[in-house]
């Protein structure tokens, strides 16, 4: 009798603690770990804070699901790597690298990091680990042509630009290709800064292309030095990535607002679920990924809605920015009527489109 009580004793014992064991290991269940890798700081109100805000957001959606952590301020040189090296070490399931320069580090650290999977903004080398994700920035381009077509009384537009990448050039002929769509007098030039982030070099720019009689301002760099200088000089300009109204006041008339949450969210959905494969994103307004927003009181109502419109083509894929016929800036078409440009052609643009003045830094 006394080995029957013990045996059932014991018995409930470990039935108890199996049971606290199972309990325990559900409320201890850890969130997905998942770092980012910003080149500039998250206060710039352009690239990096879209990607803050895009992190920021997946994060909340996952409800505790995911934790995030992020390094700003990381240059495109061989410390990259050591910060991605270090983000995978502290078990991170996937890092994201936003910046184009990033490319060559991911690819090694990935290669020694078989199980963590990395994502690289921009960029176009993949691996088994390794993907890569960007947004049709093109398309913002594109709308706020439109609206700088409309609003030039000098058909001069000025673009500050960063590094002549094909992201960055395919902007600059896009934004073209929407204000000549609009008016066929228009012309842009564009000054190299040769940085993504320079404050200093940006205002140098965007004076220096006013001085050349460019009355609307676009730029491909990450702080609010343009509108900020339109603003001073009285003439237009618009937000890069995000809002940048409250630095610009009137003078800026409208933003190509970034959301890159849609993309991370997606990513980090796969992760967690086993399902992630490496490819290629490339969303646009479509996908939720860019809109024009933002609208000045100074944009006619005619001309919002104008804006407004394409973006909805855009939306419903009747509308393409690439759509021919199309010339370069000596005239030869290089797209011949109702032919549209192929993502891969799109990736590997290096000329600038007709009405595009100067030359592309080599």
């Amino acid at each position: 009798m006394f080995l029957t009580k013990l045996k059932t004793f014991a018995t409930a014992a470990i039935i108890a603690v199996t049971g606290m064991t199972c309990v325990t290991h559900a409320v201890a269940a850890e969130p997905l770990k998942a770092g980012f890798v910003y080149i500039g700081p998250v206060g710039d109100h352009g690239w990096t804070y879209a990607h803050d805000e895009g992190r920021k957001a997946a994060e909340a959606q996952s409800k505790g699901g995911v934790k995030t952590t992020f390094v700003e301020n990381v240059p495109e040189t061989a410390d990259a790597e050591r910060v991605f090296r270090d983000l995978a070490q502290k078990g991170n399931k996937v890092v994201f690298g936003t910046s184009f320069g990033y490319m060559n580090q991911m690819v090694k650290v990935a290669k020694a990091f078989p199980n963590t999977i990395f994502m690289h903004a921009t960029g176009y080398k993949t691996g088994a680990n390794l993907g890569v994700y960007d947004v049709r920035t093109y398309e913002g381009a594109y709308m706020l042509g439109v609206v700088a077509g409309k609003m030039s009384k000098g058909n001069k537009l000025g673009v500050v630009a960063s590094i002549p990448v094909p992201e960055v050039i395919r902007n600059i002929n896009a934004f073209t290709l929407g204000a000549r769509s609009v008016n066929p007098a228009i012309t842009t030039r564009a000054i190299w800064v040769n940085s993504w982030f320079d404050p200093g070099k940006e205002r140098e720019a965007a004076l220096a292309l006013i001085s050349q009689g460019c009355d609307v301002l676009m730029q491909n760099t990450d702080s609010p030095a343009v509108v900020q200088a339109a603003q001073e000089k009285g003439v237009l300009a618009f937000g890069w990535d995000s809002d940048m109204s409250k630095f610009g006041g009137k003078a800026h008339l409208a933003a190509s607002v970034l959301n890159w949450s849609v993309i991370y969210k997606k990513t980090l959905d796969e992760v967690a679920a086993g399902t992630w494969k490496t490819g290629d994103l490339w969303w646009g307004v479509k996908d939720g990924a860019v809109n024009i927003d933002s609208f000045s009181s100074v944009v006619p109502a005619p001309v919002k809605k104008l804006a407004e419109e394409r973006r909805d083509g855009l939306k419903s894929g009747k509308l393409h920015p690439f759509t021919g016929p199309l010339k370069d800036q000596s005239g030869k078409e290089f797209l011949a009527a109702g032919k549209v440009y192929s993502d891969a052609e799109l990736k590997k643009m290096d000329f600038y489109v007709e009405g595009v003045e100067g030359t592309i830094p080599k």
